[in-house]
């Protein structure tokens, strides 16, 4: 379950990546002919000098403190994973980054673990304009790239990759191999198409992404949401960006109506801890 690798018994140790306490007894599926055709386009060899490099255009997601973490804006075509603990907000964030898009560029949020109306309903008590956002609660991986073809969105959310199953294996949703095939799926798509797309992944008790290292691979950016569910507060932090730096960290406070930037970590730090008295230093 963390390395993806695969063994004929069962051993305490995981013989490829030599973590404990990983291996799991599933049925293997036969890999679908042809996976990753879609991402093979013939090719030559050049000079580098000779390669056109241009900086690609980024969409702004009308929340700044987002932008600056995804390196300035999405680039059109991107997979974005984002993981956190569950209840930190995930969800609520990219919601109201889609209904924000939706103003200027065709969006669809891909509810997995929520029905429509328990989407609008969080988006009504957000206070968001849906006028323009399309929602499908659906976990076929099949029926969301046929519906994602119908409808092409430029920016696309997938909530969660954990719920998504396909019709090509028999695998239960969540494991390995689904996990490895939708997200195969998706990124092939969404390269093609020029769809950027978030992922919403779960995350296992040591705070990383559940599922296959592969899934942090395939992607373009991985961002983590942190903080306490009891505290108002929220980071996110990118831990690798293809189209920005890295460690880029964004601070947001949950308001009555969603998350919102911070823009002074100083009155972050304030408004979380005591004032200083006079003479004394504050280090933030």
């Amino acid at each position: 379950s963390e390395c993806g690798g695969q063994t004929h018994k069962w051993q305490g140790q995981c013989p490829h990546c030599q973590e404990w306490n990983t291996l799991v007894e599933s049925i293997p599926d036969a890999a679908p002919p042809k996976r990753f055709a879609g991402l093979a386009q013939a090719s030559q060899v050049l000079k580098l000098a000779d390669v056109e490099a241009n900086e690609e255009s980024r969409l702004p997601t009308g929340i700044a403190e987002f932008d600056r973490t995804l390196g300035g804006g999405l680039v059109p075509g991107a997979v974005v994973l984002i993981g956190g603990d569950p209840g930190i907000g995930k969800s609520t964030l990219l919601l109201q980054a889609l209904c924000r898009m939706g103003a200027q560029y065709p969006v669809l949020y891909v509810s997995g673990e929520e029905s429509a109306a328990q989407v609008a309903l969080r988006a009504k008590r957000l206070a968001l304009d849906t006028s323009a956002t399309q929602v499908l609660a659906e976990i076929n991986v099949e029926k969301i790239l046929a519906a994602i073809a119908n409808v092409k969105p430029l920016v696309a959310v997938m909530d969660s990759i954990q719920t998504l199953y396909s019709d090509q294996l028999q695998s239960a949703p969540g494991s390995v191999a689904q996990v490895r095939e939708c997200a195969a799926q998706l990124t092939r798509h969404a390269k093609r198409a020029g769809t950027a797309l978030f992922i919403v992944g779960h995350v296992t008790k040591e705070g990383a992404i559940a599922g296959p290292r592969v899934l942090e691979h395939v992607v373009d950016p991985v961002l983590y949401l942190e903080g306490d569910p009891h505290s108002a507060f929220r980071l996110v932090r990118a831990v690798k960006n293809r189209f920005g730096a890295v460690n880029e960290l964004g601070v947001f406070g949950m308001a009555e109506k969603g998350l919102r930037g911070v823009s002074n970590p100083s009155a972050l730090f304030l408004s979380t801890h005591e004032k200083p008295v006079a003479g004394s230093c504050v280090l933030v």
